[in-house]
């Protein structure tokens, strides 16, 4: 018995040992400590805000755009100006959740709620007005149908109750107007407040199907729209056959966008795309009008 509590004994002090010796290791070994930021690095409001749109590609545009080296991108959404919660907590606050960058890098944070949000663009415009900020639509009704499928998927999660689409869309035979989804797809409607805050000259629109289809025109656009020296080119992008969609590469890593990216929209009865296609065709031209360009919409 004495023996094997010596044992225990000893085992327990060598244990202790190692883990003392393994935090020394961490806290003070250069490759495993917090590096030190690079110098004359700083977090600074953003000076480019991709606003929207949701599901447009707003994702894909922000990691399109980190490949340039001149550019330094938050991590997450920062919802500061849509959250009343964060926006009270002050531009300090904002600033804080921004990355370290270093003079002559821009940096760029994305929240796509921005873009539908009515308050926002006179917040914006009150922080920052010489803000550069870009917009990426896509098609209204396939914007719709992913905006619906990712909303399932994330009550599938939850095991929340699912609705059907026609249930949501539908009301008495006619659109239901108050569906937000629908709602954020008229687009002149959330352009309108943003041109009263901003000049035109300050918003980029990115194409968000040629954004996937073909990404590098789009982004030599954004390049020239930010004045940024060109750098990303077509070594940055590789097609992914089994994703069915372009993938990154840059000097240290190659990355495809996370796999709920992509997602197959639900099935719905052709009479009611149909619907969908009628109902958009005056918004659009709307759309158009207002920022003086067209795309190739149904």
């Amino acid at each position: 018995g004495l023996w094997s509590r010596s044992c225990v004994c000893v085992l327990v002090v060598l244990m202790a040992s190692v883990i003392v010796a393994l935090l020394l290791f961490v806290t003070q070994s250069p490759s495993l400590a917090t590096a030190d930021p690079p110098a004359n690095a700083s977090r600074r409001l953003p000076d480019i805000i991709i606003i929207g749109v949701r599901k447009g590609g707003t994702r894909a545009l922000i990691e399109m755009l980190s490949l340039h080296s001149d550019i330094v991108a938050a991590q997450s959404e920062v919802h500061f100006f849509d959250w009343d919660s964060h926006y009270r907590r002050g531009a300090d606050w904002y600033v804080s959740q921004m990355p370290l960058a270093r003079s002559g890098q821009l940096t760029v944070e994305k929240t796509p709620a921005y873009f539908t949000s009515a308050r926002v663009p006179e917040r914006i415009r009150r922080m920052n007005p010489d803000a550069r900020l870009l917009l990426i639509v896509r098609e209204p009704t396939e914007r719709l149908l992913s905006d619906y499928t990712q909303v399932f998927h994330n009550r599938l999660e939850k095991r929340k109750r699912q609705q059907s689409l026609e249930t949501l869309l539908m009301r008495d035979g006619e659109l239901n107007l108050d569906y937000k989804a629908l709602n954020r797809s008229l687009y002149h409607v959330h352009m309108r407040r943003w041109l009263d805050m901003f000049p035109r000259s300050r918003v980029h629109l990115v194409d968000g199907a040629a954004l996937i289809r073909n990404p590098l025109p789009e982004m030599k656009k954004v390049e020239e729209f930010l004045h940024l020296e060109p750098q990303i080119n077509a070594s940055n992008f590789y097609f992914n056959q089994t994703k069915g969609f372009f993938c990154l590469r840059d000097r240290r890593r190659e990355r495809c966008l996370h796999g709920s990216k992509g997602r197959k929209h639900p099935h719905v009865a052709p009479a009611i795309l149909c619907k969908l296609h009628r109902f958009f065709h005056e918004p659009n031209r709307e759309f158009f009008q207002l920022v003086g360009r067209t795309f190739d919409w149904k």
